[in-house]
């Protein structure tokens, strides 16, 4: 069962498409957004939710006080299961902009003139390191000059690498789970 965890919509149970994503467990969601806290704040944000499968980490973070959050996947699966799960968060959250969009993640980041405070990049674990380098190549221009990158990938597999702009901190294991936690670089 996966749920809204804390925050205005706090408790609401979300629907996960039956098969093709893996949604980010609970405790490693409440970890990610306890780093966040720690790192930047949530509260008045805006969020992109890259991979999103059924949108938690995004609503997650509206439930919490985000302003504006972005949802993408390529899935039609997981843009229905999204939009189910949005109109069920968003009477709670009057005050985000919740968006949910099908497209490629590099279409996506590549033709926004959006720029975004927080990013939550979960893409699925078999995906090569040259996809994800040209994700987060694109999506260094869109950030702000604060914003923090949290990347989810399998803990058994090597570090990614990370193109020039982004400055590196420490990763987090959480079980078969680790998150790289990235700022842009000064």
């Amino acid at each position: 069962m996966t749920r809204i965890i804390s925050g205005a919509a706090g408790g609401r149970t979300l629907t996960v498409p039956a098969t093709g994503t893996r949604p980010t467990a609970d405790r490693v969601r409440e970890a990610v957004f306890s780093r966040f806290d720690a790192l930047t704040t949530i509260t008045g944000a805006r969020v992109l939710d890259l991979y999103a499968g059924c949108g938690a980490v995004g609503l997650e973070a509206a439930s919490r006080g985000a302003t504006r959050v972005d949802l993408v996947d390529n899935s039609e699966k997981a843009v229905k299961v999204m939009s189910k799960n949005t109109a069920l968060v968003a009477p709670a959250v009057p005050n985000c902009s919740i968006r949910v969009h099908r497209s490629s993640v590099a279409g996506f980041v590549g033709a926004s003139a959006e720029t975004w405070d927080a990013v939550f990049i979960d893409p699925p674990y078999d995906m090569d390191n040259a996809a994800l380098l040209t994700t987060m190549t694109l999506l260094l221009p869109r950030l702000s000059p604060d914003a923090v990158v949290a990347v989810e990938r399998a803990s058994r597999d090597p570090e990614p690498e990370w193109p020039v702009g982004y400055g590196i901190l420490a990763p987090k294991d959480y079980g078969e789970t680790r998150v790289y936690w990235l700022d842009v670089a000064e």
